[in-house]
């Protein structure tokens, strides 16, 4: 069985992983600071939205695939993939850019409605 709106879904996350990986870099660069965040709240900011994106991310993706392996239906899938990347770059922008905001709020709602009706589906089809 394929599942491949997930591994679309991964496909792009992974792409998005880069730039956030990337920024962190070029900013220890920038400061020499190589270790923690040696108190620069551009640095810090940018960590927090690769670690948090890096926290969530992955088990909305595994929970995606268990749903897609689970038989949801389509628009499920892509309605709860879609949000998730909304969420995502609502998050990290707002995060990188200000620190906080009610747009980071509704980045991590639109981050948690996936991942609770990913999760839901694979529990409410495990025993089918």
């Amino acid at each position: 069985m394929t599942i491949p709106a997930t591994v679309f879904f991964i496909g792009l996350f992974a792409l998005i992983q880069v730039p956030l990986t990337v920024r962190v870099g070029y900013r220890r660069v920038q400061t020499n600071i190589q270790f923690l965040d040696g108190g620069d709240q551009t640095l810090l900011r940018r960590m927090r939205a690769h670690a948090n994106y890096t926290e969530n991310v992955p088990i909305v993706l595994l929970a995606m695939a268990g749903a897609e392996l689970a038989q949801a239906p389509q628009w499920l899938l892509l309605a709860g993939g879609i949000g998730l990347l909304v969420g995502r770059l609502m998050h990290a922008a707002i995060l990188v850019l200000k620190g906080w905001g009610l747009p980071r709020a509704v980045g991590m709602i639109l981050t948690f409605l996936p991942m609770l009706a990913f999760g839901g589906w694979c529990v409410a089809r495990a025993f089918r």
